[in-house]
């Protein structure tokens, strides 16, 4: 059995959104496959609920510039969510390009929609790297997110 929803998030990526393998056309048959592997109906309910909100975002999304230089102030209902270390990784991200602002709030977006009372920083991780992998433009950022989940390296410095 797995954890929560992040977890069936992962393992669809893992099998099928990085490219080689196609997800079953019918919609039963996906879970079916994922409540095979050992996922809740519940978390696939709330992993496909999420992704298809993450697409319908992606169509509204704003692409107009936004001002680099601003500071994010968070809600305190996002520091619940998501602690100092997972706000410091999303900092760092920004800072480093991988993020620009945009990315960042449908990140913060997606955090906040996972049904459950925190979102650890590894979670986060793959948050980031699935907005990215859906956002057209911004494949160098998408690789090196992956590289920061795949690699051995630790994320960032304290």
């Amino acid at each position: 059995m797995y954890d929560n929803m992040v977890d069936v998030l992962i393992y669809l990526f893992e099998n099928y959104m990085s490219g080689e393998a196609m997800p079953p056309e019918e919609h039963g048959e996906l879970e079916e496959e994922l409540t095979s592997a050992g996922f809740t109906n519940n978390e696939v309910a709330q992993a496909l609920t999420w992704l298809d909100d993450l697409a319908q975002r992606m169509e509204h999304s704003d692409d107009r510039p936004h001002d680099h230089g601003a500071m994010r102030i968070y809600t305190t209902a996002e520091e619940t969510k998501l602690d100092l270390e997972a706000r410091g990784l999303l900092l760092f991200l920004e800072q480093n390009g991988i993020l620009d602002p945009l990315s960042r709030e449908l990140v913060i977006d997606r955090a906040i929609a996972i049904e459950q009372a925190a979102v650890s920083t590894d979670e986060l991780k793959w948050v980031v790297l699935l907005v990215l992998m859906n956002r057209p433009g911004q494949e160098d950022a998408f690789t090196q997110m992956e590289e920061l989940i795949y690699g051995d390296e630790p994320a960032y410095l304290h």
